[in-house]
């Protein structure tokens, strides 16, 4: 699970369990948004890019690591956000045609994915326990949406788009796993924000979605999704994922449906029913047993941990 033998100066851990909860809002305000999708993807990256520029001046060693970053690094950051853009596009758009419930399980199910990239790309080993964790988990979600889920007509096209957010924001985790051994999280973050809102920009642009004219509540709920979501959100998630896989984090990301019914309950004033109740205990409950038994083994190698994260940090500079 630790990718780096860089001690941490908090508990990745408990950064992540922050982080999800700060991921927890999105579903809330994009629901809460009557902009365009794309629009809201879009100002969602704009801002979190604008918000972290003005830390360059505090920080003079991301200007040296970014001047020093080979095109191989620079392509890699174009591919991130690449995924990172195609999953809010996804994502957000599947919203439009499915219920927020089933669209937010479906796009939750990153660890389906990333058993089999992590497996495929970074050569990681699941322990049973942990992959039966892992699977009770993914269990759970579908308990907590069940009522709610839609089939056929436009709510089947909606979690068709839901499912490939899952899969191209899988993508985005497993891209930041590789280059977080080499740049540091603020030099990632920034670039891969920064390419991610030229591409959203470049796809409005194409698309004729219009840039301006936008209440200013739908102001607010941008700058809500760039400052809650994604800077605490993903941005502390790029700085994890130096020591925690991504299958880890996906794992960790299942949780996202418990804190969204839990927030709905408190700000939409949504009731939170049995099996969201009885879903929520189960992810839990499987996310507890995936982190208790996916430990680093007795010889101090994580089962996580990619064999080839020492031997290629040289290759990207």
């Amino acid at each position: 699970m630790q990718q780096s033998s860089d001690k941490p100066v908090v508990s990745p851990y408990l950064v992540l369990i922050f982080s999800v909860l700060a991921i927890s809002t999105s579903a809330i305000f994009v629901k809460l948004s009557d902009a365009p999708a794309p629009i809201i993807a879009t100002y969602r990256l704009v801002f979190s890019a604008v918000l972290t520029l003005p830390l360059l001046f505090w920080n003079r060693g991301a200007w040296k690591e970014i001047g020093r970053m080979s095109k191989k690094a620079w392509g890699l950051c174009i591919l991130s956000g690449a995924f990172l853009a195609s999953h809010f596009l996804l994502w957000f758009e599947s919203l439009n045609y499915t219920s927020v419930a089933s669209s937010t399980v479906l796009v939750t199910l990153q660890p389906l994915f990333a058993f089999i990239g992590g497996y495929f790309f970074f050569q990681e080993r699941i322990r049973p326990l942990a992959l039966l964790g892992g699977i009770s988990a993914i269990a759970g979600s579908f308990v907590i949406a069940w009522g709610d889920f839609q089939i056929g007509g436009m709510a089947l096209l909606g979690d068709i788009l839901a499912l490939l957010g899952a899969v191209t924001v899988t993508g985005y985790w497993l891209v930041g796993q590789f280059l977080r051994q080499h740049l540091s999280s603020f030099t990632y973050t920034l670039v891969v924000y920064t390419m991610t809102s030229l591409l959203l920009i470049g796809y409005d642009l194409v698309l004729g979605y219009p840039l301006v004219g936008y209440s200013a509540e739908n102001w607010g709920w941008f700058f809500c999704l760039a400052l809650f979501p994604t800077l605490l959100g993903h941005s502390l998630l790029n700085w994890v994922i130096k020591w925690l896989n991504t299958t880890t984090i996906s794992m960790g990301i299942l949780g996202e449906p418990v804190g969204t019914a839990i927030l709905a309950y408190i700000i939409l004033g949504e009731t939170v029913t049995l099996p969201q109740w009885i879903g929520g205990l189960i992810i839990l409950g499987g996310i507890y047993l995936f982190i208790r038994f996916n430990q680093p083994s007795a010889k101090g190698v994580s089962p996580g941990e990619p064999a080839s994260a020492t031997a290629t940090t040289k290759k990207l500079t």
